[in-house]
């Protein structure tokens, strides 16, 4: 009788969170957004359609109690993504590197990327209106399948090229940084806004 196992699993956590609200966090990052000049100015020149904190403020943990909720939930969360994982990190743990807001206007898309320098990235999603786009993620292997065939439309999850996940508002996603994700085309009415993040080992 054949014997079939699957191998180098690629792990994805998702945690629907109560605290800290998502609507609180919706409110500070819609005023950190107002206030900040440089972030908008960013997101207009690289041509994202709304507002990113990426390369303009490295403090909302300090700038808005929300945000320091968030981290002290987030910590958590990772730990136990890290365990299930079997990272041995000696005596050493993942420590918040970065954070910042993604204010997605209708119409705006992420192309895929990874995070790099980073072991765990993930988004806690604050707003999400009917129609927002969903995160889609990449099998890791796409670019060494050569002349593989394409799977069915049925085939199981964990054998997919492309895997889509809906969050809804208070959800949070965890993946290691390596996993190729993008978010496509915005077709709400309204804005999808996030909050992104990465854990270093140090």
């Amino acid at each position: 009788m054949a014997a079939i196992q699957t191998f180098f699993a690629t792990t994805i956590f998702r945690q629907e969170l109560v605290a800290p609200a998502a609507g609180a966090i919706t409110e500070a990052a819609r005023a950190i957004a107002a206030a900040d000049k440089a972030g908008r100015a960013w997101s207009k020149a690289h041509g994202y359609k709304g507002y990113t904190s990426y390369a303009s403020l490295n403090d909302l943990v300090d700038r808005a109690p929300e945000f320091g909720a968030l981290r002290r939930a987030l910590d958590g969360h990772v730990a136990t993504f890290a365990n299930h994982v079997g990272f041995d990190l000696g005596r050493r743990r993942l420590k918040l590197d970065s954070l910042w807001i993604n204010i997605l206007k209708p119409g705006g898309v992420h192309t895929g990327h990874i995070h790099p320098h980073s072991v765990v990235s993930g988004t806690y999603y604050a707003e999400i209106p009917m129609g927002a786009s969903a995160i889609r993620f990449e099998d890791p292997r796409l670019g060494l399948m050569m002349a593989a065939p394409p799977r069915r439309s049925d085939a199981p999850l964990d054998q997919r090229t492309f895997v889509s996940m809906t969050p809804e508002a208070g959800t949070l996603l965890l993946w290691e940084s390596w996993l190729r994700h993008e978010v496509p085309l915005n077709e709400a009415s309204r804005d999808r806004i996030s909050i992104s993040f990465n854990y270093r080992w140090g």
